[in-house]
């Protein structure tokens, strides 16, 4: 047995009642799950959630959590809608409001980080990739961590950027934060940001607006989005150990 494993097996899984529901964008949407039994967590771990059919089928897929780990009583999950999907698309189209599912964790260790982690950080998210990112952005802001951090986050287009409000007024009222926005079918919005994908002179550039080496970076998206942008900042010369990335599938 893995290590995931044999840490899933000693974590049983429990009731959540959904307890809110906020449509983020057209395809992605945060449900708030209050637990039976509050486990604590670490910023950028995740739930597995299970749903079972009345002929006893089960599906299983696993979230990151986005909320903070102050954000006591309540797991915000980032959902996006998924076509041939099984869990997202119950999510979306079926799950209301003081409906019940299951859920397991919080799991993961190595993409996390605690403010003992220190910085400067650097987070690179795409499309809901961003879930676990929000997870350490709050939790940053919570403990008043004083830790140089720039998000380069990815999207189609404007409208789908996810907590796109919240990481505005985060970056004019939060000091050492600045978020980058790379717009990959739109224009850019502000001067700051990109209407283009991520590429090795946007990361070069991002690099040097950070002013330091990046004591830690995350990477999450699809298998893609991580490959394409972790071989540019290895091309760039950060160090391998520096790096923490997470994938999902498509």
């Amino acid at each position: 047995m893995t290590g995931a494993v044999i840490q899933a097996a000693h974590i049983p899984w429990q009731e959540a009642v959904i307890e809110r529901i906020r449509r983020q964008t057209k395809s992605v949407t945060s449900f708030f799950l209050r637990p039976q039994n509050w486990r604590s967590f670490q910023a950028g771990q995740h739930l597995d959630v299970r749903l079972t059919a009345q002929d006893g089928y089960v599906a299983q897929r696993s979230y990151s959590v986005a909320s903070a780990p102050g954000f006591e009583g309540l797991y915000e999950l980032i959902v996006e809608r998924l076509e041939g999907g099984e869990v997202s698309p119950f999510l979306h189209d079926v799950a209301e409001v003081g409906d019940t599912i299951e859920i397991r964790g919080p799991f993961g260790g190595h993409f996390a980080w605690n403010p003992g982690d220190g910085g400067p950080l650097l987070l690179i998210g795409g499309g809901s990739g961003i879930a676990p990112l929000m997870s350490i952005l709050r939790h940053r802001a919570t403990v008043g961590a004083a830790v140089p951090t720039i998000l380069l986050y990815a999207a189609r287009t404007w409208e789908d950027v996810i907590n796109r409000e919240e990481l505005i007024a985060r970056d004019a009222a939060e000091l050492d934060f600045t978020v980058l926005f790379s717009l990959s079918r739109d224009t850019a919005r502000r001067s700051q940001d990109a209407g283009r994908r991520i590429d090795g002179p946007m990361l070069k550039a991002t690099l040097a607006r950070l002013g330091a080496a990046p004591r830690l970076t995350f990477v999450c998206g699809s298998d893609g989005f991580v490959e394409a942008v972790t071989g540019h900042l290895l091309d760039l010369g950060l160090v391998p150990e520096t790096i923490r990335t997470e994938r999902f599938g498509g």
